[in-house]
């Protein structure tokens, strides 16, 4: 599974592509929004950070203008990948940005059928959001497992992007089910290498080692 960083912070970005384990980026105008930035000014020093897959997200209502978006974004850098709502607008857009060559993030994923448009409509990635199921009582892991499923079943080539993973379990259980990519924030990312039993052994390694005689 590869993992991108769910940021527009371009210090955590620096931070975490500094183990060479970050495969890309998801925005949101929400992320975009938290930096105080330009859009363009931000996405700029992305693409010179990580070599990936950096999702840039349209904020048009109607497909034309999300159309005329994604051109742009997709002109700036050939890694961009443009975001699209999963609506009917954000479909047909899809549909034309793919037709044409562009790489295409169908977001915001709640059902395996709005899943299966997506794919018909010839999207890069779907991104359905785990957390936000879970937080309205609802299963957002057995989406996941749902879509991939399908796509497996009927050999869709859109890959799976699990979205809004909360914790290390998301983490896992979306590796689990065969989602092709999982996107976090930095406090998720940092815990996936923790473990106490690695502290407390090496702890002692050192301590032990502290006894062995050096002359």
């Amino acid at each position: 599974m590869k993992i991108f960083l769910d940021t527009a912070d371009t210090n955590e970005l620096r931070e975490a592509a500094a183990s060479g384990l970050v495969d890309g980026v998801t925005t949101n105008p929400s992320l975009i929004a938290k930096t105080g930035r330009k859009l363009d000014e931000v996405v700029a020093e992305i693409v010179k950070i990580i070599d990936g897959p950096i999702s840039v997200e349209t904020i048009s209502l109607d497909a034309e203008g999300m159309i005329a978006e994604g051109k742009k974004f997709s002109a700036v850098h050939p890694n961009i990948v443009v975001k699209c709502p999963l609506t009917t607008e954000g479909l047909k857009a899809t549909k034309a940005l793919t037709s044409a060559g562009h790489k295409v993030n169908v977001t915001l994923c709640f059902s395996p059928l709005q899943a299966l448009l997506a794919a018909k409509a010839g999207a890069t990635y779907v991104s359905p959001f785990v957390g936000r199921l879970d937080d309205i009582g609802m299963d957002g892991m057995q989406l996941i497992r749902d879509i991939v499923q399908i796509y497996r079943t009927y050999d869709f080539k859109t890959e799976v992007l699990a979205a809004s993973l909360r914790h290390p379990q998301h983490v896992l259980e979306s590796l689990k089910a065969g989602a092709h990519v999982g996107t976090l924030p930095l406090s998720v990312y940092k815990m996936l290498v923790k473990h106490p039993l690695t502290d407390s052994g090496l702890a002692q390694f050192l301590a032990d080692w502290k006894k062995v005689p050096t002359a």
